[in-house]
């Protein structure tokens, strides 16, 4: 089987994950059940729990605990995405090829959404303590780097210095602050979790979190590159948005090629990373690949 192929079949084994995991829509607030599902259920190659769950295969890890962390991790993503699109923020009409969540339930219901999917992933993450085959010890370390990661230390803490940056020339440091937590600390999360289910130790935990900062720097770059080099119809969602924004990316600091240099360097030294761990994992190998090179 190809690399698309398997990718293709996990990406439909999570497809399953996530909606087992999304709550019935019932009540009289059942419009917010079918917000969340909406912005859940929009598409995309759900690269966080795929790399979630191939670093907890990685370190042999073989139970169901692992599920409720993969469909928390993506409904954390996604409430950031449903929250990115609003008027304040990025203001874009289509996500995912499709319209985004504030425009098909409006602004205030695009708000909601986002607040319902946040805190409902804790609530999913945190069934997994009712799992009979999950360690305790380990599903809270798991628990504590989720909070983390996609708070004010996190995915949170960057967006605020990305937003406060708008229209001004910030350094290349506080640049590369702003991707390591804004889009890293989700990356990170994803494949720290998955080590830690599974039972690494603390070197092999610094390790992963060490590949997935670099994986999550190049992403974010390679996005910068896209923004540039890309249309909205391959993309499925509007380019030049930084542009338009008044954002300084990596682009627009050390230029296009210099861009693609670091993508390179960057992705070299994480599966370099990588294959020392295990170098008989070719999935993963190619899924960190696909991620750093993407074309949208």
């Amino acid at each position: 089987m190809s690399f698309k192929e398997e990718q293709r079949k996990r990406a439909e084994e999570i497809e399953e994950i996530l909606r087992n995991y999304l709550p019935k829509q019932e009540g009289q607030q059942k419009l917010i059940m079918e917000a969340m599902e909406y912005s859940l259920m929009a598409g995309g190659k759900r690269l966080r729990p795929m790399l979630m769950m191939e670093t907890y295969r990685l370190f042999g890890g073989q139970e169901t605990v692992i599920e409720p962390f993969m469909a928390a991790q993506e409904m954390i993503h996604t409430y950031s995405l449903v929250h990115d699109d609003l008027p304040a923020m990025d203001n874009d009409d289509y996500r995912r090829g499709r319209k985004t969540t504030h425009i098909v339930y409006g602004e205030d219901m695009g708000i909601l959404a986002g607040d319902a999917l946040l805190n409902y992933a804790f609530e999913t993450a945190a069934s997994a303590f009712d799992m009979e085959r999950g360690d305790a010890r380990l599903i809270g370390r798991a628990m504590q780097i989720l909070s983390k990661k996609a708070g004010i230390y996190g995915m949170i803490g960057g967006q605020v210095v990305d937003v406060a940056s708008a229209g001004k020339v910030i350094s290349g440091d506080t640049l590369k602050f702003i991707y390591e937590l804004k889009t890293g600390a989700l990356i990170e999360s994803a494949m720290m979790i998955g080590a830690v289910l599974a039972g690494s130790d603390e070197d092999q935990t610094e390790t992963i979190e060490r590949i997935a900062g670099k994986v999550g720097m190049a992403f974010q770059i390679q996005d910068d590159i896209l923004d540039v080099t890309g249309t909205a119809e391959v993309l499925g969602k509007p380019v030049h948005s930084d542009e338009k924004n008044e954002k300084t990316t990596y682009v627009t600091w050390k230029g296009l090629e210099a861009a693609e240099a670091e993508v390179a360097r960057l992705s070299e030294e994480a599966v370099e990373e990588l294959r020392k761990l295990n170098p008989a994992d070719t999935f993963l190998e190619e899924l960190l690949l696909s991620l750093i090179h993407r074309k949208k």
